[in-house]
This record gives structure tokens, sequence and C-alpha cells, in this order.
């Protein structure tokens, strides 16, 4: 037998082959099982108008056979086969492919499903063997041939005996090291479940001799093993079915079973597109968000397949992280894959897809929120945060896709809100949305400014997840309507009458509120009488971009310096007696208006939802006044 060399570079690229371009080896079963069904592919297309292509008997299909004595996969074909030219063409020059030239074709072009392009997944399986041997006749051949090598020592082809069309590639798998577990691929369990992985929707049947146990005849209590044949593929995609001809079961038992859920999928999203690239998805949205959603261990993505072979479980660029909650699969036959069926290329095919699935995703959570609201809420309440980090975490550059997703509870019922819906109620005169920030619903409906925004008629939107005031500021308006906390300084319901009486209120007492500012230092940028506290004293209102809770929220993050502070206001309820108290004061007992002061800041953030910076000294501040 003669000995040949690769016709490429051949140690260099199959080292670069085995070492570098694929990272799981277990991935060498798909290539094989894919070539496999290309060469059954070609057969069964030049069938259509030759006869001599037709199987005879029996039908189309891939056959695994495992040797433990011999340390042998054998996976077999009754595909279209190759001659000595093929032979030393396809296998004899890596990176040649003979399913990339044949869907060329002009005949095949546009008609066939073959997977394979680039003729290198073949030398994956030198990954785990030390030597392949390949036996193979093609259909319209007398004469049989093997193709044997070791890896970058060359190969050989020889003339043999074979009576069956199609082709056996023997693999003989290295030995077992410290560092590699070869012998775990000769087991049946490890061979279905790469099977079940990576080729459960190959078209043609999977088959291997399994062993199996059966009670023996007569018997109540013994069992015998036996061998029996079995299909290790589904073959038929639940996403290449019409929706139409699937049952909602069907779907909740794909989900189920494929992502590990104990739950039904709150929703299905199922679609073809046969723009270019061409890609058909079956995506499902969670009832709930797994235990490590809002966690780092989270790894987003959907499985992506081309022709229904397996690229990779966790394809992150198809998603957005917004819609990380998204499980599901794509299957497109268009996709450019580079070198290895792993490494696809980040271009513009890929980024179409994931336009499209984005697009998609946002109008059935659209018709979702539409047609069923208790559904949407439910979904909301497990991943709303996700859709605000969405809108915060680009500064507001996907506002259009998610503003009208997220929702906040409002002062309207108590009830969740759209901020379409809230816009709808608007007052004909009001130009801002208005809104409140808090620990809870119960503590910022407490807020008085909050309640003498609502005592006007307004509606105030809770904001009480710590994201919620960070996405609010991202989005910065609303159909031409700007955001305002009801706590900051620029909040403006009064009426002329009372703005006049104020602004003179606050001239006045310009000397008593610098005296106050003294006492309470950097604590608040100023101090102010209010008019809109109702029967509140005392509120803390802001100035700026960063409100209080903006302040709690960034300062409570590890590693923070707490450098980012709000311009905090100690406003004073003009038409409470403690404003009158605090006049009086100021002529007579400064030492007590000092002890005033400091209560009244404490009982502000108190009021506000907020921790007191020393709750001994305002105890003993307190105590103090009551003692006189």
């Amino acid at each position: 037998m003669e000995k040949k060399q690769f016709q490429t570079e051949s140690k260099k690229l199959l080292d670069m082959m085995i070492n570098s371009v694929y990272t799981h080896k277990e991935i060498f079963l798909r290539e094989i099982i894919s070539n496999a069904s290309d060469a059954i592919d070609k057969r069964h297309f030049l069938s259509l108008t030759d006869q001599k292509y037709s199987l005879k008997s029996g039908s189309f299909e891939i056959f695994i056979a495992v040797d433990k004595d011999k340390r042998t996969i054998t996976i077999s074909d009754n595909g279209i086969g190759m001659d000595k030219d093929e032979l030393e063409n396809n296998l004899g020059t890596i990176a040649k492919s003979g399913s990339f030239d044949f869907k060329q074709d002009d005949e095949a072009k546009g008609k066939t499903d073959i997977i394979g392009q680039f003729g290198v997944g073949f030398y994956s399986a030198f990954m785990v063997a030390d030597s392949i041997t390949v036996n193979t006749k093609k259909v319209d051949s007398d004469k049989a041939y093997t193709w044997q090598s070791s890896g970058v020592d060359g190969f050989a082809i020889d003339e043999t005996t074979k009576a069956d069309i199609g082709t056996e590639i023997i693999l003989h798998l290295r030995a077992d090291s410290e560092d590699e577990n070869y012998s775990e691929y000769l087991e049946e369990f490890r061979i279905r479940n790469l099977v079940s992985k990576y080729s459960n929707y190959i078209k043609y049947p999977i088959k291997m001799e399994v062993s199996k146990s059966r009670l023996k005849e007569g018997s109540k209590d013994e069992y015998e093993d036996y061998k029996e044949v079995d299909v290790l593929n589904s073959m038929t995609p639940l996403w290449n079915k019409s929706p139409k001809d699937i049952k909602k079961e069907e779907y909740s038992s794909f989900y189920k079973e494929k992502f590990y859920d104990f739950e039904d999928p709150l929703h299905t999203i199922h679609f073809s597109s046969d723009g270019m690239p061409s890609f058909k998805a079956l995506m499902f949205i969670p009832s709930k968000a797994p235990f490590d959603y809002y966690s780092k261990t989270f790894e987003k993505g959907l499985e992506l397949y081309s022709n229904g072979v397996l690229i990779m479980d966790k394809c992150a660029d198809l998603l957005p992280d917004y819609f990380s909650f998204v499980k599901g699969v794509v299957d497109s036959p268009d996709l450019s894959l580079n070198i290895s069926r792993e490494m696809l290329q980040h271009n513009k095919q890929l980024k179409v897809i994931a336009g499209g699935l984005e697009k998609k995703i946002k109008n059935e959570l659209t018709k979702l929120l539409e047609s069923d609201r208790a559904s949407y809420e439910k979904f909301y309440d497990a991943f709303g945060l996700q859709l605000k980090y969405g809108i915060y975490s680009t500064y507001g550059m996907n506002s259009e896709t998610l503003k009208d997703l997220i929702m906040f509870t409002s002062s309207f019922e108590e009830k969740k809100v759209t901020l379409k819906e809230y816009v709808s109620r608007m007052k004909s005169d009001q130009k801002q949305i208005y809104y409140a920030s808090g620990s809870s619903i119960d503590a910022v409906k407490m807020l008085p400014q909050a309640e003498a925004v609502k005592e006007k008629g307004l509606e105030v939107l809770y904001l009480t997840a710590e994201i919620d005031e960070f996405s609010i500021k991202a989005l910065r308006e609303y159909e031409g309507h700007e955001f305002l906390n009801v706590t900051d300084k620029s909040l403006d319901i009064d009426s002329k009458e009372d703005k006049e009486k104020l602004k003179e209120e606050n001239e006045k007492s310009a000397t008593l509120f610098d005296f106050m500012k003294k006492e309470l230092g950097d604590k608040v940028d100023s101090v102010r009488f209010s008019s809109v506290l109702k029967n509140h004293p005392v509120c803390l209102s802001t100035e700026g971009s960063v409100s209080l809770e903006m302040e709690n929220v960034l300062s409570s993050m590890p590693g923070n310096d707490n450098d980012v502070k709000a311009k905090a206001i100690l406003e004073i309820n003009l038409n409470h007696p403690i404003a009158s108290k605090i006049k009086s004061l100021y002529e007579t007992d400064k030492d007590k208006l000092a002890k005033y002061t400091k209560i009244l800041y404490s009982q502000a953030r108190l009021i506000g939802g907020m921790k007191i910076d020393n709750p001994s000294e305002l105890s003993d501040l307190v105590c103090s006044l009551m003692a006189d």
C-alpha cells in the first residue's frame, strides 16, 4: 500500500485542527455523522433523476457500532460513497470539501440541505483517534477502496472488497492518559448522549445496537439482557413543523424536556423568516426566572442549528441582554460557518438573524400585554427588572424597543401601568410625568410631596426597585413629557398666589436659613420654606440629576466610596406651627434652634424612608427638649 502525503502543509494544519479549531473533543461524532448525512443527501438527490442511485432495498440510515475490545467506533452510511479520486481529493487534501463542490453544482444548487462546506470536520476525529480507516464504495462503481491514516504522517489508499454501497469510518481510539479519558466514547450511554445533543435532528435514522433487559419467559422476577437495534435520534425537529399542526402540549413537553423546567412556558414564539439568511425559530418565555437569572453565573443564549445539526448550545449573540430570559432554538441553513462549525463568523448574517429575533420578541410581548394582561404581569414580575436594566445600561439607546414594555405601580388604583397608559390619563395642561422613589409602595405613598401631588388630582408612579429611577433618568422623556421626581426642587404645583407668598417668606427668612444650614453643614445644600407639604412639618427634596434614593442605591454598592451625593434641601412647611416656632427661636434662643434644626433634619430623613446618621444624638436632643 503506497503512502501519500497530504496536499497541504499537513503537519501544521492538522495540528491546528486538532488542538485549536475545535474546543470540545466530543464534537467529532457530530462531524462524522454530518458527513454521513451529506453522503445520503447526495445519493437521494441524484436518485430523483437516475435510478442507479436508488436503494434496492431498505432505507437510508446511519449506523454506529462500538467494539470495546478493539477500542473502535464505526460509523457507516448507505450514501453515495467515494471512488479513489474522491478519496484522494477530499480526504487527502485538508480543507477540500466534496459537499461544498456538490452544493455549487448548477443542478444541485439551492435544492439540497447538505451541511458540510469546508472539508475539515472529518479531521476532528483525530482528536480522539490515533488512526482512522475509511472503507467506501461508490454507488455507480464495482470497486471499493480503503483510506487509512494515522494523522500527520500521511495516508494510504488501496483497493478492497465491500459488498454494500456507502462508507464506513472506523476510528481507533487513543489510549487513555492522566489528562484524557477516551474510553468514555466506547460507552453506549455516551454515544446516545452525543447523538441526542448534537445530531438529534439529522433527518435520517441514526441506529445502534443497544443493550436492553427483559423478564425471562415464564419467570416473575428473573431478567435477562439482550441486544436490540435502536434509533437514537428523533429526526424531525419540532420547529420544522407548521405551528397550526402543533398542539400546546407538544410545545410544553418540548420546552420542559429540552430546557429542564418543571413548569409550562408562559408564552411560545414559533416563526420562520424567508429572507437572507433564512431561519426558523422556536422560542419560549419561561413562567418564572431561573434561580440564577439575576446572578453573574447565568448564561444567556439560544441553541443554534444548521440544518438540524447543533452548532452552539448557547449562542449569546442572538439575544440582547434585556431579552436574555428567552430560551429556544434557531435553525438556519444559510449561516457562514468558519473552519469549524463552532467558530461562527460575527458577520452580517448573524446580526440579521439577531435583529429579526429581537423584533419578533418585542412584538410578541406587546401582543401579550394587550391581549392577556394577567400573563404579561406575571412575566413582568419575573423579568421586568431586566427590561429596565436594558434601558439604563445603554443610556437609553434601546428606549424605542423597551419603553412601552416597562411598567410601574401607579397611584391610580395602585396597579401596574405602562407609560402609555399614564400619559393617556394626563390632564390637558399637565406637562410632566410625576414619580416618587422609595424602598416600598407604603414608604413612597407616605412621602409628603407624593401626597401633595395626589391631592392636586395628579397621578404618581411609584418607583420601588433600585434600578427604577436610573432607568427613568436614562429614558429622559416619554412622548414629549419629561419625568419629574416629586421630591425635586423644581416641582411646581402651587397657584400663582401661593408661589408669590412663598417667595416673599423665603426672602425674609434668608438669615434664619443660613443659620440652620450652618448647623447641618454639608448634610444639606440649603434650607427653605415649602407650601406643598399639607400636614407634614418637614421633608427633604433634591436639586439636580441625583435623588436621595439614587444616592442610597449608589452608596450601598460594593466598593463605592460614596462620592456621588444628592443636593439635598431641607424644606419646612410654611403653614405648620413649626415654621412660627423656628422663626421665634431665631430671635430668642439660637441654642435651642440648633437642636430643633438637627431634629427636623432627622425627622425629614425618617419621613423619606431613610436611615438617620446618629440615632443616639437624636434621642438625646429629643429628651433634652422634653426636659426643658
